[in-house]
């Protein structure tokens, strides 16, 4: 214990290593399949066009060169803190590290928002018609309990529910390969680029920096480090080959939309764009069927990204960039209570203020506020292979570090990467939000410290 009382970062349990390689698989394809693809193709589709496939493939170039990096550091430093660990040690200051912390932190609840709004407004409504946001809170608070339950309950979870999303994907690519076996779709619109209002590589950034949003889940690993069985040796395999076959879905996905339906038509279907292909390309199809399965994707990865949230938020507390009760583990579930409790309620508070286009402005939102994180991540795997660590670990390949940090700090800036100004206002705000929980911090570690009563 601590002068003050509080417990020390010894004396707390420690989080219970219950993940393996497989379940680690299942928890990257898991976390990177799901609101992306479900909720977010036809808002691609308006920004580029019938060309669909290339912004996700695209999209998947840039966040395999920035998988190595991470790679390459968790396997250094097999630590629950992540992006925000790495930067720490490369540049040593506390402030920056504070807002990379808080920018990945707001990435996975606007991840999480825009799940739940998916969940309410989309996949809901052919079941039951409620409002949308009573039952995009309650969403939340129901994840925020299974989170609390525990870390090997909720990856067996997502285990389960990675399957059944990836059922619905595989149902899309059938209806794709029938039709197109039967002579439907149109393959000229494979090439098709809305060049209308800018020229083409803006309209392809544009997409791109969209469609970025359905690829990060990956780097949520990383922040599960000290719960999983030797790290060093299980995270390569399981997370590149996790961002492979979640990567080739989508090819396929974006693929089908684009042969059996106009970009227009999904544009304008939003949200919707998935429910239309089934529509339109198997009648017979039971509709219902295909939205229970985006209920059950949604949910993923909103349970995923808010277990991250608030597993970074304990790193945090343990490298003291964070007050010590964030670090607070709970006696019996030994799951970060504090934590959970803290991310839930900001996850509340941006659903409810997020408005109708919630979906593609949290989305959007989380892709710029890890394109900025991730430019930082692969500069910081440089400066930091001059730090030795006695264990072997992964390397990544020579240039990728290099040609990661250009990437995505080409697709995060304002007026190359086309994205709406929506997306740096939110990101400002909640930048802002950490600002101001910075300077509470530094009054938290300053404050005057009362005598012990003799």
């Amino acid at each position: 214990m601590s002068e003050t009382g509080e417990p020390t970062v010894e004396s707390r349990p420690a989080l219970k290593r219950a993940i393996g390689p497989k379940l680690l698989f299942f928890f990257v394809i898991g976390d990177v399949l799901g609101t992306g693809i479900y909720a977010l193709i036809g808002s691609v589709a308006g920004q580029i066009g019938g060309a669909l496939w290339l912004p996700f493939l695209v999209a998947f170039g840039v966040a395999f060169l920035t998988a190595f990096s991470y790679l390459e550091l968790v396997g250094k430093y097999p630590r629950a803190a992540g992006a925000a660990l790495y930067i720490q040690r490369a540049f040593k200051i506390p402030f920056l590290t504070f807002l990379v912390a808080f920018a990945v932190m707001s990435s996975g609840i606007t991840a999480a928002g825009a799940a739940a709004r998916a969940f309410a407004a989309t996949y809901l409504q052919p079941f039951a018609p409620w409002p949308v946001l009573p039952v995009a809170v309650g969403f939340l608070l129901v994840l925020g309990l299974i989170n609390f339950r525990g870390v090997a309950e909720s990856v067996k979870i997502n285990m389960v529910l990675t399957g059944v999303e990836i059922s619905g994907l595989l149902i899309v690519i059938a209806i794709g390969v029938y039709a197109a076996g039967s002579g439907q779709g149109e393959p000229s619109r494979l090439l098709e680029f809305d060049t209308e209002d800018r020229n083409l590589l803006l309209s392809i950034s544009a997409a791109t920096s969209l469609a970025f949003f359905a690829m990060v889940g990956f780097e949520d690993a990383v922040n599960m480090a000290e719960e999983c069985r030797d790290p060093a040796r299980i995270f390569p395999r399981s997370l590149l080959s996790g961002l492979i076959a979640a990567a080739l879905i989508y090819e396929l996905v974006a693929l089908t939309a684009s042969l059996l339906i106009p970009a227009e038509t999904l544009s304008a279907a939003r949200s919707d764009a998935l429910l239309t292909v089934v529509a339109i390309g198997a009648p017979a199809f039971p509709l219902k069927a295909f939205a229970g399965i985006g209920l059950l994707a949604v949910i993923n990865s909103a349970l995923i990204n808010m277990m991250m949230a608030s597993r970074l938020l304990y790193g945090m507390a343990n490298e003291r960039i964070l007050p010590p009760v964030f670090g607070a583990v709970h006696p019996t579930r030994r799951t970060p209570w504090v934590s959970i409790l803290f991310t839930t309620a900001i996850a509340v508070a941006l659903v409810v203020t997020a408005g109708e286009d919630g979906v593609r402005k949290l989305g959007g939102t989380t892709a710029l506020l890890l394109l900025c994180v991730f430019t930082g991540v692969n500069i910081a795997c440089l400066v930091l292979r001059r730090e030795k660590v006695e264990h072997a670990h992964f390397r990544a390949p020579p240039g990728t570090p290099v040609l990661g940090a250009i990437f995505c700090g080409y697709l995060a800036l304002p007026v190359l990467s086309g994205r709406p100004a929506s997306d740096y206002a939110i990101s400002l705000a909640l930048l802002g939000v950490g600002i101001v929980l910075w300077g509470v911090n530094r009054w938290w570690i300053g404050r005057p410290r009362l005598a012990r009563k003799r």
